[in-house]
């Protein structure tokens, strides 16, 4: 199921509130579909697949990205990494292990992670097949 229209719709709902007040090049001054099938699909090292869908900034003010990720099972997750931004990762297939803060917590489909800003965090598929989850990146160095 691809939930990934879904979840950017949501964030682009946002923007349309209020007048553009952005660089021409923002994706995000008018509201609009982001099809699936125009992501261009990058394979990592680790044989991960992520798909970007857009980098911009709302007329409030704030940055977002939006990426999709798919982890195959066994797939040796990225390093534990500190982020400068909150994000929200909604997973829509397979099981993470989101591990924070000394601890870590599984989540299945459906579930919504949430990584604080400055949180030293990683992802990992701990399920039977692959993992796909959507990470909508807010405020902070999302511009980068």
């Amino acid at each position: 199921m691809r939930n990934l229209s879904l979840c950017a719709g949501l964030v682009v709902c946002c923007c349309a509130a209020s007048p553009a007040q952005s660089a021409p090049s923002n994706p995000l001054t008018a509201s609009r579909v982001f099809a699936y099938d125009e992501m261009v699909a990058r394979t990592a090292p680790n044989g991960a697949v992520g798909r970007s869908v857009f980098s911009g900034t709302l007329a409030t003010g704030e940055s977002v990205a939006v990426h999709e990720t798919l982890q195959p099972e066994g797939t040796a997750p990225n390093p534990a990494h500190r982020i400068q931004h909150s994000e929200l990762i909604v997973v829509e297939e397979g099981t993470l292990e989101f591990e924070h803060d000394g601890k870590a917590e599984r989540a299945g489909p459906g579930s919504v992670i949430y990584v604080a800003l400055g949180t030293l965090h990683s992802v990992k598929n701990v399920g039977d097949g692959p993992a796909q989850y959507v990470v909508i990146q807010i405020g902070g160095d999302t511009k980068k």
